[in-house]
């Protein structure tokens, strides 16, 4: 969970709480026991300290079916709805009353002046109304439901307007996020995502060899992972090839990438997710695809509450970049 405020057009890191969800509470994206992820969510507000009890959550890119349509420009909003209703039909492989619809007006199109681009986002009712209930049942309040890739990209624009005076613009950047069980790979171009992947890999196979090797129970091994309270031989024997193995995975997705579209290089690797905090990590991978790696910080230059401990939130950041994106989304109006 992230909180921000916004002051003279900047964002204020207010507070922010990470609470490990129990093995099996979700899978493949989707809430397999709501009492689980419910109480997790309940303990990270506790944890917050705060009084907002609105809240902006994510679906899963996989849950979500999006697709861009052109529009005649100057449409009243009811006419648009009637229409991207009508083109929704055509791309939705469900019932139109079996799903949730939204669509948002990107800009006008290339070339034309009397047309628009609109993105259309739809889910099935039960994804949505799943999430809506695990937060409600913490007592708190959806105000927003998101797409999770939508929201990372959010808060990897924080970091891309770091890269250079530019912001990076003409730059063609993979963004990276290794989670425990997943592993999301985006390429974008300024505003545009040229390709994505996700495939299963995480830091849960680190975790499985630090259970094998040590006698560990899955507790056990996730709480010594991160204190760094694991036997000498554990960064020779463990560490060391999971990391090089990180850099091999992400080296495949770019050159999946590089074979199904027509772009041959890329600028810059971004790196998110729990695992992204390995130390030297990013050196493991900007060595194995010869492309320059950096560990996300979406709030680097952000003003910092005092309750928030810089050291640690170096540590963490990379885990908080879809909470970021979703916080974010307050000042969007």
């Amino acid at each position: 969970m992230v909180e921000l405020s916004e002051a003279s057009n900047q964002y204020r890191l207010e507070r922010y709480a990470i609470e490990p969800l129990p093995r099996d509470a979700v899978t493949d994206g989707n809430i397999a026991s709501l009492e689980q992820v419910a109480d997790a969510i309940k303990k990270a507000w506790k944890r917050l300290g705060t009084n907002t009890k609105q809240v902006a959550l994510a679906l899963p890119a996989a849950a979500v079916i999006t697709k861009k349509i052109t529009l005649p420009a100057g449409l009243r909003e009811l006419d648009m709805e009637v229409q991207v209703e009508s083109e929704a039909n055509q791309y939705i492989p469900f019932a139109i009353e079996e799903v949730n619809l939204d669509f948002q007006v990107i800009g006008q199109t290339h070339g034309s002046d009397e047309e628009v681009d609109v993105l259309i986002a739809a889910s099935r009712k039960e994804k949505v109304e799943d999430r809506v209930a695990a937060a409600e049942s913490a007592g708190l309040k959806a105000s927003v439901m998101d797409v999770e890739s939508f929201a990372a990209q959010a808060a990897f624009d924080l970091v891309r307007r770091k890269l250079d005076k530019d912001e990076g613009a003409g730059k063609v950047i993979a963004t990276v996020d290794i989670g425990a069980n997943t592993m999301k790979v985006s390429v974008i171009r300024d505003d545009n995502v040229l390709y994505s992947r996700e495939q299963a890999f995480g830091g849960y196979q680190l975790t499985q060899d630090i259970m094998r090797n040590y006698g560990m129970s899955s507790e056990e091994a996730e709480a010594a992972k991160r204190s760094g309270s694991l036997p000498e031989n554990y960064e020779h024997e463990l560490l060391r090839p999971f990391m090089d193995s990180v850099g091999l995975e992400v080296s495949r997705a770019l050159q999946f990438f590089f074979t199904s579209t027509q772009f041959n290089q890329v600028d810059q690797i971004i790196l998110s997710g729990g695992c992204a905090v390995v130390p030297g990590l990013d050196q493991i991978v900007a060595g194995r695809t010869q492309v320059p790696t950096l560990v996300a910080n979406p709030f680097v230059g952000m003003a910092l509450s005092s309750r928030i401990r810089p050291k640690n939130l170096a540590m963490e950041a990379p885990a908080l970049i879809v909470a970021c994106g979703l916080a974010m989304r307050r000042f969007d109006a």
